[in-house]
């Protein structure tokens, strides 16, 4: 689902308690960016699972209903390409075009974080994150055309393509591949999962982001210097 999206204005949290110092937030995520990533997010799941359910035979008979189930399937992808093309008209497409620039750059940082070697500052966006973006974005249109011949091909054999069913199933795997990958570092690694909280309520904690993408918190700062405006690293966020 990786040119940096402006972080958005911090809030002010609840008083700390005495003597300890209140943890400071930076917006990393707009609400456009959010929405856009859960939007595909839960389409993804649901094909994945009514996937599964046509193509293994064990899942096809216990769930029965295949017709229902390939409905489901195919609304869920009209559903999901109508959806993320909904948010980007209607929400943020300024955040939305800088991200795409963002993650379609690769530096020399970016390069030293693939190859394992330290140190290697990273941006809003560390470079893990943004391969991984580019393959959801080049496996998404895969799909969409793939499950569209598929789709046309049962009800005109010329679009019935050699290779088209071998292509959605090998989509399908190397994504879950993707998929576990990427819940693990979400949600399981304590190093990373953290950042869960900017695809949730928009915002990280300082300190992490100093550590995990520091070139974007030095980015901030240098726009702060240079515009005079206020930054929401000089600010308390909730």
């Amino acid at each position: 689902m990786s040119a940096i999206a402006p972080a958005g204005p911090a809030t002010v949290p609840a008083p700390a308690a005495a003597g300890v110092p209140a943890r400071r937030w930076l917006a990393r995520f707009t609400l456009t960016e959010r929405a856009l990533h859960w939007v595909h997010a839960t389409a993804f799941v649901t094909l994945l699972g009514s996937g599964l359910v046509l193509y293994l035979p064990p899942l096809s008979e216990l769930v029965g209903r295949r017709p229902l189930v390939k409905d489901i399937h195919w609304w869920t992808a009209i559903s999901w390409a109508g959806a993320l093309a909904l948010i980007v008209l209607l929400g943020n497409r300024r955040a939305v075009a800088r991200t795409v620039r963002e993650i379609d750059a690769f530096d020399a940082d970016d390069r030293r974080f693939l190859r394992g070697q330290r140190p290697a500052p990273q941006g809003r966006f560390n470079a893990g994150q943004k391969v991984n973006a580019i393959l959801t974005a080049a496996f998404a249109l895969l799909f969409a055309v793939s499950g569209a011949l598929l789709w046309l091909g049962e009800r005109n054999h010329a679009f019935r393509l050699e290779g088209t069913v071998f292509l959605h199933d090998a989509l399908m795997y190397v994504s879950l591949v993707l998929l576990v990958g990427h819940l693990y570092l979400a949600v399981i690694n304590p190093k990373t999962r953290h950042a869960l909280h900017g695809m949730t309520r928009g915002t990280v904690d300082e300190e992490w982001a100093r550590v995990h993408h520091a070139k974007w918190v030095a980015e901030l700062e240098a726009a702060r210097t240079t515009d005079g405006a206020v930054s929401p690293v000089d600010q308390n966020a909730t």
